[in-house]
């Protein structure tokens, strides 16, 4: 494995706690040409709403990408980078591999481990599921606790965690850039 070389900030919050809003302010004070990694499909009319309204909040100095899974494999060295979100990655892994939360798990690591050995500055979003309505079926279980490990995952990996609260950032893990 290469040595470690990006800084990775993790942001995590409920749903409508900030968390985008708040990547984006901090991915603009680090660069004038951020790149933006988008990781949903669009499911349906009501998502493509919520993507268009996202593409809205960012200006034109912003790079897009569009992947679904493998990120690591975009030009993203020496930039600074923001990913939104582990969830919709998550997802797209977990219906990839027939809901198989071991092989899931193990693929994003692999790519969250990638992305450490890049130069550059990472933030990613992501959502803390396990705070909300309990899922009423195995599948949106199983899906939960991939998201808690992931995450807990990111986290340990993490120079820096903020958790969002009603769009306010509390610093859970700290580090200076």
């Amino acid at each position: 494995m290469l040595p470690r070389q990006a800084y990775l900030h993790l942001i995590t919050g409920g749903a409508r706690s900030g968390k985008s809003r708040y990547a984006q302010e901090l991915t603009r004070q680090w660069s004038e040409t951020p790149i933006y990694v988008a990781t949903a499909r669009v499911w349906d009319d009501e998502f493509a709403e919520r993507v268009t309204h996202h593409r809205h909040d960012r200006g034109p100095e912003w790079t897009v990408f569009e992947e679904q899974r493998y990120v690591s494999r975009l030009p993203l060295a020496d930039q600074v980078v923001m990913i939104d979100c582990v969830t919709l990655w998550l997802t797209n892994f977990f219906l990839d591999t027939q809901q198989d939360v071991a092989q899931s798990l193990y693929l994003f690591k692999q790519e969250i481990d990638t992305l450490l050995t890049m130069p550059g500055r990472f933030i990613i979003v992501t959502n803390e599921l396990g705070m909300g309505v309990h899922a009423e079926t195995a599948v949106g279980r199983a899906f939960t606790d991939l998201q808690g490990w992931a995450n807990q995952y990111v986290a340990g990996q993490a120079d820096a965690v903020t958790l969002m609260i009603s769009g306010i950032p509390v610093p859970i893990k700290t580090a200076i850039p």
